[in-house]
């Protein structure tokens, strides 16, 4: 008798979502009150640099504790020169982070994605989301955008298909489409790097009546009610005031750098888990 096929157990989007959930706020729980208490008592802040970054006056933008103890940014080129390790380490973390998630996306969002025929993925990496549009909606031709330290490590395909990559710093340009992709890129930045990121952005897009946009995947503050969801948005925007200029924001927040970058309106579709999908119109 021939034997029985292996069950294969196949999650569904609320189970991802709460699982991504788990594992940044499982990845983060040193951020939480009882954690830092026992840090502070152990003198990990001080063996951190925190100390002395707070006691600093700093003339000009503020720089994240990260960058003021290592001396650049996490995304600046100069990084992998100061240390090559760190630097390798953010690029897989962020590569990582960048692979999860975008089924849900793909299936919750779908409306997102009609009446596309081209995109801009800003941040793209090695264009796992980018592919994963193509291979869902074979009509749309996706451009990869990414600065050249990331794209030297892509294994770019042999043939160019309906995924394009791009070298480039999106503070300068980004390649015209119908529609701009930022997933969880702008939370790395402060309001005004945002402004001026977005400011890029609307000029890359058509104008709203023939379908220009820009698609924001990021955290909304308050965009869930409570529980371990909510925990999760303020242990992210710890990490972020931590290791970057950016920080999460409340949708008052987003509002207002969207309105200063130029644009008419915008809407928040809230399918992601502590996630959001915003679609910001010119």
């Amino acid at each position: 008798m021939a034997g029985q096929a292996e069950k294969v157990f196949v999650p569904t989007d609320d189970e991802l979502l709460q699982a991504q959930s788990d594992l940044w706020r499982h990845s983060l729980c040193y951020l939480t009150p009882m954690s830092l208490r026992c840090a502070v008592d152990l003198g990990v802040p001080t063996a951190m640099g925190l100390a002395d970054w707070f006691r600093k006056d700093f003339d000009g933008p503020v720089p994240s504790p990260f960058e003021d103890v290592h001396g650049a940014a996490i995304f600046e080129e100069s990084m992998a020169l100061l240390d090559p390790e760190m630097d390798q380490l953010i690029h897989d973390a962020v590569a990582a982070h960048d692979h999860m998630g975008i089924g849900p996306v793909l299936r919750q969002c779908s409306e997102l994605f009609e009446g596309l025929e081209t995109l801009t993925d800003c941040g793209g990496g090695d264009g796992t989301t980018a592919r994963s549009i193509v291979e869902a909606y074979p009509h749309i031709k996706c451009t990869v955008l990414d600065l050249p330290k990331v794209m030297d490590k892509v294994l770019l395909p042999a043939e160019e298909g309906a995924v394009k990559y791009v070298s480039g710093d999106l503070f300068h340009v980004v390649p015209p489409a119908q529609a701009v992709l930022l997933k969880l890129v702008l939370h790395f930045w402060s309001d005004e790097d945002c402004i001026k990121i977005l400011a890029q952005c609307k000029k890359a897009v058509p104008p709203r009546d023939a379908g220009g946009k820009v698609i924001v995947i990021d955290i909304v503050l308050g965009s869930v009610s409570a529980g371990p969801m909510l925990e999760t948005q303020h242990l992210m925007d710890m990490l972020m005031l931590v290791m970057t200029r950016g920080r999460q924001r409340e949708e008052k927040d987003w509002s207002d750098i969207f309105t200063k970058a130029g644009f008419s309106g915008y809407k928040i579709v809230k399918k992601l888990g502590a996630r959001a999908v915003i679609e910001v119109y010119p």
